[in-house]
């Protein structure tokens, strides 16, 4: 039994040095080339090249090393039989909620107002107010629900958006009530999962289903949004402000516009980053799970693609 860690450089550090402490006698591969590809029978991934897994004829489960799993899917080379696990870390809902709760506050008391007064030694007491919040969360899998509740602790209005209907403490809508809910926001919270239905759903057509200037704040993937179309909400004012974690090409491309724009503040897609000990003992557990025939945990549906 052999376990593969398929990944950039520093999670490939990160991980592995939990996993050599956790679980000191499996032994680890890292990177795909091996003599022996028939020993590999659990794959560790994290945007991993296509075709990387071929030659692991006996791999028996594949484990996201985080929340994604569009990375994994569309490496059509991958047999349907071989079950796909992701990382569900309760350290990942508190560090995105956090992310989220930073965006919101800094939108909230005016704080990049604030910046530039201090940038030009004026002081701007009583020149911007409290803003008014309808917070609106776009997915409330999770991630979104942790963000909403402790959004909704603080005091704020907050109302969610699921495919499916959900049972939640505030308003919220589903199916073909999308429509519904994005008149009565002003700031979207966008936690969606990537999948086919959701690829550019951040585009002018929602934009223009905005009845008041709203704030938008991406955490979810790049290829949510369609980055042209958020420019374009901006200079309409259908969009009052956008901060981003997530881009349609990472490393954001240093020509984007995006970068220098007035109204836009990014990160380098950090909003919730995993905690590699915890992702370890989950992998450690599924494939136990495997081995016993057992149900596995966070198992992925292909067809919803999370």
């Amino acid at each position: 039994m052999r376990f593969a860690i398929i990944a950039p450089k520093i999670p490939t550090d990160r991980w592995r040095i939990d996993f050599e402490k956790i679980a000191p006698h499996i032994p680890l591969l890292i990177g795909a080339e091996t003599d022996h590809p028939e020993d590999v029978e659990c794959a560790l991934v994290w945007k991993h090249p296509k075709g990387a897994l071929n030659a692991f004829q006996n791999l028996k489960l594949i484990f996201s090393m985080g929340a994604g799993v569009d990375h994994i899917l569309e490496d059509h080379s991958i047999p349907e039989h071989i079950p796909i696990c992701r990382v569900v870390d309760p350290q990942m809902a508190f560090s995105m909620t956090n992310y989220i709760l930073m965006a919101v506050l800094n939108h909230h008391r005016s704080w990049y107002d604030f910046e530039h007064a201090q940038r030009n030694r004026h002081w701007a007491q009583f020149e911007f107010n409290e803003k008014p919040l309808r917070i609106g969360i776009l997915g409330i899998g999770h991630l979104g629900m942790d963000a909403a509740l402790k959004l909704q602790h603080l005091g704020f209005d907050v109302m969610g958006y699921s495919v499916h209907p959900k049972e939640t403490p505030f308003p919220s809508f589903s199916g073909a009530a999308l429509g519904d809910f994005l008149k009565q926001i002003n700031v979207l919270v966008c936690v969606v999962p990537f999948t086919q239905k959701t690829k550019g759903l951040l585009s002018q057509s929602l934009f223009d289903q905005l009845e008041q200037p709203t704030y938008l704040i991406n955490v979810s993937r790049g290829a949510v949004q369609v980055e042209k179309d958020i420019l374009t909400a901006l200079e309409k004012g259908q969009l009052n402000g956008a901060f981003l974690d997530v881009f349609e090409e990472e490393p954001l491309p240093t020509e984007s516009p995006l970068w220098l724009h007035p109204k836009v503040k990014i990160t380098p897609h950090i909003a919730s980053l995993t905690y590699p000990k915890e992702g370890v003992y989950q992998v450690l557990e599924n494939f136990e799970r495997v081995q016993k025939g057992m149900p596995l945990l966070n198992l992925v549906d292909r067809s919803k693609m999370y």
